[in-house]
């Protein structure tokens, strides 16, 4: 499946976010990207503001819109909030586990070792980013890629306690997610109901 990769300092300055983690460019230039970037004064429409933050979304998970609009008909089909569901799908995609657990810097870079079969659910290897992880699940290193340097930096310092839905174990490198996430644990700023509303027209 195709995904961005373009200059992804131009899309945080698009939203004045660093949605990809720390960006330089972006603390220079906290403006659009463009030749008339810093001067624009146009007044988004509502549709606009919305599309806005489903494209934030996408790009923050790293989701193509195939797929991100399966994840939102999954959401609806659940009941309860359909925004903080869709969500909590989102957060509980392999790759994202990944990140938030450390082992890789980046989103991007996790999507990676998933993809390239450094990474275990339960004991057996998972190649499929998207691959949902339920509550109990041990997500690992792969043992004979436990001492890749690019896993090592990464995990190095790397603050376990502020994701309180995983529990870390550092000395088989694994960790398991307790729970799904409630929204006020979710730390992306993402106006979920907005996706909501522009996906209800």
């Amino acid at each position: 499946m195709a995904r961005y990769i373009g200059p992804k300092s131009k899309i945080a300055r698009k939203f004045g976010e660093p949605i990809f983690g720390p960006d330089k460019v972006l603390a220079k230039k906290n403006y659009p990207p463009g030749q008339h970037g810093s001067n624009r004064r146009k007044k988004t429409s509502e549709y606009g503001i919305q599309l806005r933050e489903k494209q934030k979304a996408k790009y923050t998970y790293g989701v193509l819109e195939r797929q991100f609009r399966r994840m939102y008909e999954k959401a609806q089909s659940q009941p309860g909030v359909t925004g903080v569901i869709l969500l909590q799908l989102l957060e509980c995609r392999l790759d994202n586990i990944v990140y938030r657990m450390g082992i890789s810097p980046t989103r991007a870079g996790a999507r990676q070792l998933v993809s390239h079969r450094h990474i275990t659910v339960d004991g057996q290897v998972v190649n499929i980013p998207s691959y949902n992880v339920r509550p109990g699940q041990i997500v690992a290193v792969r043992e004979k890629d436990k001492s890749m340097k690019i896993i090592t930096e990464s995990l190095s310092g790397f603050n376990h306690s502020k994701y309180p839905w995983i529990e870390w174990d550092s000395a088989s490198l694994s960790g398991k997610l307790i729970h799904v996430p409630d929204r006020e644990e979710i730390p992306e700023n993402i106006k979920e109901q907005l996706i909501v509303e522009l996906y209800s027209k």
